[in-house]
């Protein structure tokens, strides 16, 4: 939008590194010479505006796309995925978040926009994160999707997360 927020989003997120290391502080640690899977570690959620391509490989199964940030439940051992278990966390996102899919081996790019928007939001609220960032959560999904994302988004900070979103819409 030319007023700063994708730059925000990028530093906060770890997609860019800030010279000044305590220019960014994750739950106290200074994070901004960090990359982006050390701010994970630190508690950091984050959902990309691209659904697919910074927030999904599109040919890549759900099951898949799940353990690209969910490494701490197990799914990745000795960097290598346990297809058993990133099934089960993919499956749980999609029936906790009520994604319409034929299962975790579904791929990304079959998805309808607001399904896969809902399985990112909530492959990245799985992750219990103390601090969420969402970049235009409900662009371009349906009335429905757009209800069940913002509250989903109300939700996690009501059980005491920080989150910021960034959104063009001003009920967001």
């Amino acid at each position: 939008s030319g007023n700063g927020q994708a730059e925000l989003i990028a530093l906060l997120s770890g997609e860019r590194t800030h010279h000044n290391n305590d220019a960014i502080r994750i739950c106290g640690t200074a994070a901004a010479r960090l990359r982006a899977d050390e701010r994970r570690k630190l508690g950091l959620a984050f959902v990309p505006e691209e659904r697919l391509g910074r927030g999904a490989v599109p040919s890549h199964t759900l099951w898949e796309n799940a353990v690209l940030t969910a490494h701490r439940f197990g799914t990745v051992r000795n960097g290598l995925v346990d297809r058993r278990k990133a099934s089960a966390f993919a499956a749980g996102i999609i029936d906790r978040f009520k994604v319409k899919a034929n299962g975790p081996a579904s791929t990304a790019q079959s998805l309808s926009g607001g399904n896969l928007q809902k399985f990112i939001v909530g492959r990245e609220i799985a992750l219990e994160p103390k601090l969420l960032l969402v970049s235009q959560p409900t662009w371009g999904v349906d009335v429905g999707a757009s209800a069940f994302i913002r509250q989903t988004i109300v939700d996690l900070s009501r059980a005491g997360a920080a989150v910021l979103v960034v959104s063009e819409e001003l009920d967001e």
